[in-house]
Order: structure tokens, then C-alpha cells, then sequence
């Protein structure tokens, strides 16, 4: 599982026409940006817009609710945040995107699976676009894969959390970065699991102009969930 989901939506109905706010929020420690994120999520209202905040942070190992610490392998100076998002123990360090988008599901006409299948179709229209055509959901999995050395190996991984029926936590996307801290982790969980990024596999590009794609394809798909609420 990647999610995490606490307590029942509410049964009033909110504002479906709220603007959704998109906030650059560049390098940025995780934890102070975890803390912002569930403040965010209690202070919600009907009226409070949705949010999408990208970033990159330091390194650090963050590992979910449900998560085992026998799946860190290898402890070194790499700090290891216990969160509360969905999963088991993933890596963030300069060079992955890190969205998390801060929504209302209900004004998206989405349940959970829904959303992360709307997660994972987002990460794979914007790898297709860059030239990666073998991007791939995995069974059983959750995240988005890619063929190398003749097996499947992941590049964006997945956590959430719903409360009250808003999502926050999100997607991270591997670009340009250090990949030695994943081969301390059993990534998600998985022993074995090669963990690739984009220059790994020849793909020559920069966070910034792979977020542009990112978020061209995470944007259209959730517009056009909010449009056929509104119909």
C-alpha cells in the first residue's frame, strides 16, 4: 500500500470552481515542509484553494506509517524521518522533483485509487514525452518503471496520505541525482529493486525543464477530473 487514508470525507459538498495554486518552493529541508503540509491540511476550509508545491530536498530517508526499519539496510549521516504518508522507506536528495499536490479529492471527483492511478498516468505522459516509451506501471507495485539492464527498474515512486478527504505527500521523480543512498534501502520496500534516473538511462535533461512536462500532464489530468465533476 502507499496510501494512508484518516478518517471519512466529509458529507458537505465543496466549492468545485476553487483556483488550484501552484508554489515553487526550490531546495527545502523535508521536515519543516512535512509540518507545513499537515498545518495546511487542518487549516483547510470549502473555500481554501488547492495547492501543488514542487521542490527538492536534501538528502533524507523517509520512511511511511507502515514501514519496517529492517528495510534500512545501512545507516550512515543521511537523516531518517518517520512520516506519515503511506509506503515504506524511499530517498529524496538534489536532483529528484518532489511534487506534492494538497487536494480537496472531492472537488476532483476522486477516490484513492482513482488518484494514484492518476499519479502514475501523469509520471508516465511525461516520461513518454522526454523519449522514455517504456514507461510502466508494475503490478502489485505502486510507481512508475522503466526497462534497464533488462529488468524493470523504478524511477518515480509514490506516497500519500488522505484526511478528512484531502490529499497531501505526493510523487518524486528521479532526474539528475546521487543514487548510491538507494542501494542502503530495500527502495519501498523491495529487496533487489534497481532504483534508475533519467540520466541513468540516457535521457539528458534538468529538473526544472522536466518539471515543466511533470506538471504539464499531473495539471491537464486534474482539470479534466474537476470538468467532469462539474458537468
Amino acid at each position: 500500500m502507499i496510501h494512508q487514508q484518516e478518517s471519512k470525507p466529509q458529507p458537505n459538498t465543496p466549492q468545485v470552481g476553487v483556483p488550484l495554486q501552484i508554489r515553487e518552493l526550490g531546495l527545502v529541508d523535508y521536515l519543516p515542509t512535512w509540518e507545513a503540509m499537515r498545518n495546511f491540511t487542518d487549516a483547510r476550509s470549502e473555500q481554501l484553494s488547492d495547492e501543488i508545491w514542487i521542490c527538492e530536498h536534501p538528502p533524507v530517508f523517509t520512511l511511511g506509517l507502515a514501514g519496517d526499519p529492517a528495510h534500512m539496510l545501512q545507516r550512515n549521516n543521511i537523516p531518517l524521518v518517520n512520516t506519515d504518508r503511506g509506503g515504506q522507506i524511499t530517498y529524496h536528495g538534489p536532483g529528484q522533483i518532489v511534487i506534492y499536490p494538497l487536494l480537496d479529492l472531492r472537488r476532483f471527483g476522486l477516490k484513492v485509487r482513482e488518484y494514484v492511478q492518476l499519479l502514475e498516468q501523469s509520471i508516465i505522459d511525461a516520461l513518454v514525452a522526454v523519449g522514455v516509451a517504456d514507461a510502466q506501471r508494475k503490478p502489485g507495485a505502486p510507481g512508475v518503471y522503466t526497462f534497464h539492464n533488462g529488468a524493470l527498474a523504478k524511477i518515480a515512486a509514490l506516497g500519500i496520505k488522505i484526511r478528512k478527504g484531502c490529499s497531501y505527500h505526493g510523487l518524486s521523480l528521479n532526474v539528475n541525482m546521487d543514487l548510491t543512498p538507494f542501494q542502503q534501502i530495500n527502495p519501498c520496500g523491495y529487496a533487489g529493486l534497481e532504483t534508475v534516473d533519467l540520466a541513468t538511462i540516457g535521457v539528458k535533461i534538468s529538473p526544472s525543464e522536466m518539471q515543466v512536462h511533470l506538471m504539464k500532464y499531473l495539471i491537464q489530468h486534474l482539470e479534466a477530473a474537476r470538468s467532469a465533476v462539474s458537468k
